[in-house]
């Protein structure tokens, strides 16, 4: 039986239960009988007789059924499930945009018209599989985000309410005893007693004006290949939005209500969770938060499936092996994704990195005065892009410049759509459709930009030159012998970049004074004079450059 109907099979869930197995964690939730508590698969408590155990697909089944959140194994904090992490239906993709706030800004009606479903189906749909429909699974999310914030800030009960996404203090209050069986003001003195969850914020009201602050623990599945995941990020950092300060990465983040700036920080090898301090201009944003930064480290793939297939190919077996769970180093903004990678098409790494200051400098929105800090600046929208003058762009080819204007116009109009709901087979031929948008910019984007499992930037030089170093072919080659990597290409992708001698390849701290942006890695689109792409096989140079 597949895993996206584990729950299904009580015998295999019973034994997942009885090994305690954190690899499980977010495939499925256990329901008690005896206790009326659900848990995760791994949760430390003494195993329930089998008789009493009742398995759901989430955390909003459960509850659903009758169930309450164990204060012990805490199951909302596991990794989500990494079935919407790979799949691209439109229940995975609904899934993904609950978690991105949408259903809290704009109803389930709202989300099923940016599925292009009637909200009927789109709930028949969504609970055939998850055993409860899009509402109740942004309440789960509510209630997560309320303790959360309970247990990791002294904000009022009515500002927790209205950040958690509750419409009154009284749903507020019955959802929170729903499912932790505790009041707000139980679980806030709770965490104060010493059972903080994970969470831990400012210790008293923020004053008027001034950003929350509230650190997390945001857990992953193990292993994580953190040098070539933070890396990667590091490498390609963007002065005034992006950086590496004192072994974080800091990094500002356009969300729904307001601009907020993240600090992620790898925890040590035997960790389980990445720290992440959030300083919010509106707290109503911390659930679209969480899910980006998620989204940004690829926290919620399952590295055992992935590494299982991949070392199944002798050439990349012994990568697998000494570089255990790579992650798809991705981005909290797509569209600011698309645009970056744009900027570094056919130019060297330094010059890739000034054109992006610049246009940052010339039309980002500079961050708020209690924001700034190591970073300064939001990245610009693709509208201000496209509707800048030719003053206010960045100096370079004209053929570039349109492509640039193109992209960003097709991004603000709605064109091309990159945003977490999107489909990825349409965003590919929306992308390449565009003039000046070839093969590697769109894989790049669909790779780390959508996080699509199975993208190849085959033509990426860092890519040619690790797989020609472990025996593997070259040129068309590579995309041929590379099929069998699929369903796992951009991950195969990411392994061979995690094998080369580049510096994206490791951490900043473990090479101090080394100058990280002036080592080439990545191959860009090559274009005719008139601006537009050549899509075959002898349409890209092995001109190198760090992607953004």
């Amino acid at each position: 039986m597949s895993t996206s109907a584990m729950h299904l099979d009580h015998d295999r869930c019973a034994t997942v239960v009885r090994s305690k197995d954190p690899r499980y964690d977010g495939w499925f939730v256990t329901g008690v009988l005896s206790t009326g508590i659900y848990c995760r698969p791994s949760c430390p408590a003494i195993t329930p007789r089998v008789r009493n155990m009742r398995f759901y697909p989430s955390a909003a089944a459960a509850q659903g059924a009758g169930f309450r959140a164990c204060k012990r194994c805490l199951p909302d904090a596991t990794p989500g499930s990494p079935e919407w992490h790979v799949r691209g239906d439109v229940v995975a993709r609904a899934v993904r945009l609950v978690a991105d706030g949408v259903v809290d800004r704009e109803g389930v009606s709202g989300l099923a018209a940016r599925l292009g479903y009637s909200t009927r189906q789109l709930e028949r749909l969504v609970r055939a599989e998850l055993g409860a429909g899009p509402l109740a699974l942004a309440r789960a999310q509510r209630a997560q985000a309320a303790r959360l914030l309970l247990e990791g800030t002294a904000l009022t009960m009515a500002d927790v309410a209205h950040a958690a996404g509750f419409s009154s203090i009284r749903s507020f209050n019955d959802t929170v005893r729903e499912v932790y069986a505790a009041t707000p003001s139980q679980l806030r003195a709770g965490a104060r007693g010493g059972a903080t969850g994970g969470a831990r914020g400012t210790v008293g009201q923020p004053p008027p004006g001034a950003p929350t602050t509230l650190t997390l623990r945001l857990p992953f599945r193990a292993p994580l290949h953190a040098p070539s995941l933070f890396g990667h990020l590091a490498a390609t950092a963007v002065p005034g939005i992006d950086t590496w300060v004192d072994g974080a990465l800091v990094r500002s983040l356009r969300l729904p209500a307001g601009p907020a700036v993240a600090e992620l920080r790898p925890g040590r090898p035997d960790d389980r969770h990445v720290h992440v301090t959030l300083r919010l201009t509106d707290t109503g944003d911390l659930a679209a938060a969480i899910g980006r930064c998620r989204r940004m480290l690829d926290l919620d793939a399952d590295p055992v499936a992935v590494e299982e297939h991949l070392a199944s190919d002798p050439a990349l077996a012994p990568l697998v092996r000494k570089h255990a769970g790579v992650r798809l180093p991705g981005s909290p903004d797509t569209d600011e994704l698309a645009l970056r990678v744009v900027l570094s098409q056919q130019v060297s790494t330094v010059a890739a990195g000034t054109l992006t200051v610049r246009l940052v400098q010339s039309l980002g929105d500079p961050l708020p005065e209690p924001l700034t800090g190591p970073v300064t600046h939001l990245f610009p929208t693709a509208a201000a892009v496209a509707g800048a003058a030719d003053h206010e762009l960045p100096g370079m080819p004209a053929s570039r410049q349109r492509t640039l204007r193109t992209v960003a116009a097709a991004l603000a109009e709605g064109e091309v759509d990159l945003g977490p709901g999107a489909d990825w087979g349409t965003a590919r031929e929306q992308l390449l459709a565009l003039p000046g948008v070839g093969p590697w910019t769109a894989e790049m984007v669909l790779l780390r930009g959508l996080g699509d499992p199975d993208a190849l930037p085959v033509t990426d030089l860092g890519v040619q030159v690790t797989a020609a170093a472990h025996g593997l072919p070259g040129g068309r080659g590579l995309a041929q012998h590379a099929a069998a990597w699929s369903p796992w290409r951009s991950y195969a992708t990411s392994l061979l970049w995690a094998a080369s001698d580049h510096a994206a390849a490791r951490l900043p701290d473990a090479e101090p004074g080394t100058d990280r942006s002036t080592t080439d890695f990545h191959t860009t689109d090559r274009h005719t004079t008139d601006g537009t792409d050549r899509h075959g096989g002898d349409g890209h140079t092995v001109t190198t450059k760090e992607t953004p």
